[in-house]
């Protein structure tokens, strides 16, 4: 091959395409040479976000900004979705963020819940407006200054002037406050020395001795009531298993049948003497009986009546005549 003037413009050019390749890929502006999925943002204010910024997932680029427009009174963000793992669903959201103060600017994605469907082409999915940052810096910047004035206050003139009206009321109430402290002191002694109600209530071991005492009755209270539930315990299993008389009573079927055949019985008994069948029924329903015993009574009641008029002597001889 001769060395030509051609021939190293050829080798330039090819080996400027390359390194160009190169720097795109590095950069991430290869992504507008690889296929993927438009889809939209409606902002109101991108915050300098341009063409080529990326797009996050999690942190993770998945694709860059395609084209910025107006809609109305919105900015409409047009993202190509190149990666094919990230999957974006109809209930995602997107923010423009920023990496650090001076950092760029891109758009980042969150996941949406498994609800959400993966989203098609052209979707125009729902915005979390971000603070602006130039409004952010300018109230920092507005905060700096009024702390730097109310510093400016504060120089030795004017923080002597504070303090004047302090050392005043400290010097006029100086008696008073050596008066509080020493019946502090004083208090304080009584305390330590085990004197007055306080003092004895740290120092005298009656008191821990009788809270000991009732914690210790307390425990076994509690042990007792223990005892009792297993107790109670015990007997609800017992009358499950069918053991003693309420278990018997709880679950055999025999006797259940059995108290049910005499409540039915007994209630054709009760039938059957409310409608006057058999002997008993006839004793309660027949009227003829009722009748009968006044007639009977009212018989008897007129010979006790005769035999008082004839006297005990009479009646002694109707005896003798009726035995003669």
């Amino acid at each position: 091959m001769k060395n030509t003037l051609e021939t190293r413009l050829g080798l330039f050019f090819a080996l400027a395409l390359i390194c160009a390749a190169i720097i795109l890929e590095m950069v991430g502006g290869g992504d507008f040479l690889k296929h993927g999925m438009p889809i939209k943002a409606l902002f109101t204010n991108i915050s300098e976000l341009k063409r080529g910024d990326p797009v996050k997932m999690a942190g993770v680029p998945i694709g860059r900004v395609q084209e910025i427009g107006f809609d109305k009174d919105k900015v409409v963000v047009v993202m190509k979705i190149t990666d094919t793992h990230a999957i974006v669903r109809t209930d995602s959201r997107a923010s423009v963020r920023f990496t650090g103060l001076m950092g760029q600017n891109y758009v980042s994605i969150d996941f949406g819940s498994d609800q959400g469907a993966p989203v098609t082409a052209n979707a125009v999915l729902a915005t979390d407006e971000q603070p602006d940052f130039s409004m952010m810096m300018a109230k920092l910047d507005t905060v700096a200054s009024g702390i730097k004035k109310l510093t400016d206050n504060f120089n030795e003139a004017n923080f002597n002037d504070m303090l004047l009206p302090f050392t005043d009321f400290l010097a006029e109430s100086k008696p008073q406050i050596m008066g509080v402290l020493s019946n502090a002191h004083a208090i304080s002694d009584q305390i330590a020395g085990g004197n007055g109600t306080v003092g004895k209530l740290i120092y005298d071991d009656s008191l821990y001795n009788s809270a000991l005492t009732t914690v210790t009755n307390l425990n076994q209270t509690a042990s007792d009531i223990q005892a009792t539930v297993d107790e109670a315990k015990l007997i609800v299993a017992d009358i499950r298993a069918g053991k003693g008389t309420i278990g018997k009573l709880t679950t055999d079927e025999q006797l259940y049948t059995e108290i049910t055949t005499a409540a039915t019985n007994l209630k054709e008994i009760l039938e059957k003497i409310n409608q006057g069948k058999g002997s008993v029924g006839k004793l309660v329903n027949d009227d003829s009986l009722i009748k009968n015993a006044k007639m009977t009574l009212q018989k008897l009641d007129k010979a006790t009546e005769g035999l008082e008029d004839q006297g005990p002597l009479s009646l002694l001889g109707v005896m003798a005549n009726s035995i003669f």
